[in-house]
C-alpha cells in the first residue's frame, strides 16, 4: 500500500476519515495515530473507542509524546552515552551558544520542546535501529493534522515515508496556523501553508499519492465559496462542495456595520471570532481568537477584521500566506452564517446586512 496524504477542507471529516480508516482494519493490524493538538488527541481516542471498538493494536499519542517515547527515551545514548531522558520542558529554551548536550537538554537532562524535532532527527541519523524498531513495533503510522509539523519534523516523516511503515497523513494546508516549533529556522519555506510544496515534491519523487477530499460537511455552499476565494488560484486548490443543505432564518455571508453590531449580535447569537486580544476592544463581545477555534464548529460566526482582511474585502488585496490561514480558519467555522465587521464595502459585492 503506498504513503497517502489527504488534503481535505475545513470540515471535510479529516479525523472521522482516520477513524473509519482504522475501523476497517483487520484487528491484528498494529497502528500508532499520531496528532499535534491535545483537543484532538481527546477526540481521537473518544471516537475509537467509541466507533473502532476496543482495539489494543492501535495507539494515540502527541507528537512530542512520540519523539520523546520512540526516539529520545531509548536512543539518547547513542548520541549521549550514559545519558538519560529526564522529562520534557515545554518552555524553556537553550541559550544562543549552547551545544552538545546543553543545545537539547537542561540541567536536570529534561529535553527542551523546541530542540526535540531536530534530536530525533540527529538520533535517527546515529542509528539505523531506531526505525528498525518502529517498523517492529507498528505496521502503520497515521498522522492527523500533518500541516502543523514544521522544521525538523519534515525530515522525520519522510524518514518514515522511505521506510516499510505504511504512512497516512490528512491535513488541511489552508488551516496551518499552529506550529510545533514557531520559531524553528530549519526548512522555513515549508511552514505553514509552505507544506503544500513540501508534499508535491514528496509526491513527484513516487513516495507518496496526494488524494484532496473537497467536500465540507460543515459550512454552507456560500461560505465554502467565500473562503474558496481566501488564497489566489495560483496555490491551485480545488473548489470546495457543500453538503449543508440546512436552511436556517439566516443563511450566507454579510457584511455588518459597527453601529448594528449589538442589534446583530442580539438577533443571531454568533460566536464572535478575532485575530488577538488586542482587537475588538471597543465591542463588549465574547471573543475567541483565530487560532483558538481551530477544529471548532458554530453555527453563526462574526468576525472582527484585521487590516488586511478589510484590504481583502474592500479591494481585493490578498493577504500573506499565514493570515490567510487564520481568517480560513475563522471564516470556516460557521455552518449558516458569516459576517464581518466593516464600514466601508469597497467594490465588495458581498450584502450589508441592515437590521
Amino acid at each position: 500500500m503506498p504513503n497517502l496524504l489527504t488534503l481535505a477542507v475545513a470540515g471535510g471529516r479529516k479525523t472521522q476519515g482516520l477513524v473509519d480508516h482504522c475501523k476497517a482494519l483487520p484487528t491484528e493490524r498494529r497502528v500508532l495515530v499520531v496528532t499535534y493538538t491535545q483537543t484532538n488527541q481527546q477526540e481521537l481516542i473518544h471516537r475509537l473507542g467509541s466507533q473502532a471498538g476496543d482495539r489494543h493494536s492501535i495507539e494515540v499519542l502527541g507528537w512530542y509524546t512520540f519523539l520523546l517515547r520512540h526516539f529520545a527515551k531509548p536512543f539518547l545514548p547513542f548520541k549521549f552515552p550514559g545519558e538519560r531522558v529526564g522529562g520534557f520542558n515545554f518552555e524553556g529554551r537553550p541559550s544562543m551558544y549552547a551545544n552538545g548536550k546543553q543545545r537539547f537538554m537542561d540541567g536536570s537532562n529534561q529535553i527542551y520542546a523546541c530542540e526535540l524535532g531536530r534530536l530525533a532527527r540527529e538520533l535517527m541519523a546515529a542509528t539505523p535501529a531506531l526505525i528498525r524498531r518502529l517498523g517492529c513495533l507498528y505496521d502503520e503510522i497515521l498522522i492527523d493534522e500533518v500541516q502543523d509539523l514544521c522544521g525538523y519534523d519534515w525530515e522525520i516523516v519522510h524518514e518514515l515515508l522511505e521506510s516499510r511503515i505504511d504512512v497516512r497523513m490528512v491535513g488541511d494546508v489552508r488551516q496551518a496556523v499552529l506550529s510545533t516549533n514557531p520559531r524553528g529556522q530549519k526548512n522555513k519555506q515549508y511552514g505553514y501553508a509552505g507544506a503544500l510544496e513540501w508534499f508535491l515534491v514528496r509526491e513527484k519523487a513516487g513516495l507518496l499519492s496526494i488524494d484532496y477530499a473537497t467536500t465540507t460537511y460543515r459550512c454552507r455552499t456560500e461560505i465554502a465559496m467565500f473562503s474558496d476565494t481566501i488564497f489566489d488560484t495560483s496555490w491551485g486548490f480545488p473548489g470546495t462542495t457543500s453538503e449543508n443543505h440546512a436552511v436556517s432564518e439566516h443563511d450566507g455571508v454579510y457584511l455588518v456595520h459597527s453601529k448594528h453590531v449589538h442589534q446583530y449580535v442580539e438577533q443571531y447569537r454568533p460566536q464572535c471570532l478575532r485575530s488577538t486580544i488586542a482587537s475588538g476592544k471597543e465591542f463588549a463581545l465574547h471573543f475567541m481568537n483565530f487560532k483558538v477555534s481551530k477544529g471548532a464548529t458554530f453555527e453563526r460566526v462574526l468576525i472582527m477584521p484585521t487590516a488586511p482582511i478589510k484590504a481583502f474585502i474592500q479591494k481585493q488585496t490578498y493577504l500573506e500566506s499565514t493570515p490567510a490561514a487564520a481568517f480560513y480558519v475563522a471564516a470556516t467555522r460557521a455552518k449558516q452564517s458569516l459576517a464581518i465587521i466593516i464600514d466601508k464595502p469597497g467594490n465588495s459585492k458581498l450584502p450589508m446586512w441592515v437590521p
